[in-house]
């Protein structure tokens, strides 16, 4: 695959210098993400790193002040939630936008309703198709739950695989999970995380933000770390040191790390940097 200029690029999202303020408030400075195609990467860092207004930049809901953002090697603006959805991006968040007076297959068409006549405003509700449709998706994700079903009626678990699935109707190329396993019993989030590498299967790139390392740990190829706004590294390897990670989230970037990334900054300045 090739950016827009030509370059082979094998990230399938690429957000670069980003930077956003809040008032007074600095909550990203010049952080940089890389997602690879087909790869889950978890992004991790305390409360009030910055993950979750990172997020929200790449899914429309928040505009950065600057940086650059990549999809498929072009430079994008994503200019809202539409938007993002439209360029194959899709985002779970973690207060799940379902309906519990509703079926399973309704809260999967909900929004996006299928209807038949001529006139897509004031057509018949597609109820039949809408259902058929919902039981594919389900069978696909392996997910053992009745689209007739009542969501009030179903766990925490099942209700979290009915949110995550309904973001897969549009066949997206990458979707964001906003603490998927939050307050979820070990049954469910193991359930989740089964799910999570199905979708990978399937060819689809996933961010994934959780506050349960051990769940990062299993499902992660690689986890980059934000602290306070900032960069904090990005660890290759899903299967490091538990602390590790965490000495990320409350220090930053380790002192040898830090000495390697300013050299570097000094040697884009001064213009020896061999361009790639």
């Amino acid at each position: 695959m090739e950016s827009g200029d030509g370059r082979p690029t094998d990230h399938i999202v690429e957000m670069e210098g980003i930077s956003k303020r809040f008032g007074e408030v600095v909550a990203l400075e010049d952080v940089t993400l890389r997602l690879r195609r087909n790869e889950v990467l978890a992004l991790a860092g305390d409360n009030g790193a910055g993950k979750s207004t990172l997020i929200k930049c790449l899914a429309g809901a928040l505009r950065p002040d600057s940086g650059t953002i990549r999809i498929d090697g072009e430079v994008v603006t994503i200019e809202s939630p539409r938007d993002a959805k439209r360029r194959g991006i899709e985002t779970t968040f973690q207060d799940l936008a379902v309906a519990g007076n509703l079926t399973v297959a309704q809260n999967i068409f909900l929004g996006r309703e299928q209807v038949t006549g001529p006139d897509s405003i004031l057509g018949i509700l597609d109820k039949g198709s809408m259902r058929e449709r919902a039981r594919e998706l389900l069978e696909d994700l392996e997910i053992d739950v009745d689209v007739d079903a009542k969501v009030s009626n179903l766990s925490g678990g099942e209700r979290q695989l009915v949110a995550i699935s309904r973001t897969l109707l549009s066949e997206p190329k990458i979707v964001i999970m906003d603490e998927p396993t939050s307050a979820l019993s070990v049954e469910g989030a193991d359930r989740v995380l089964d799910l999570i590498g199905r979708m990978q299967d399937q060819g689809i790139s996933i961010i994934l933000i959780s506050h349960n390392l051990d769940y990062v740990r299993r499902a992660a190829d690689r986890i980059q770390v934000l602290y306070h706004g900032q960069d904090a590294g990005v660890i290759e390897d899903s299967d490091v040191d538990r602390e590790e990670i965490v000495s990320r989230m409350i220090a930053g970037l380790p002192e040898d790390e830090r000495v390697e990334e300013d050299g570097r900054s000094e040697e884009d300045e001064s213009g020896d940097a061999v361009s790639a």
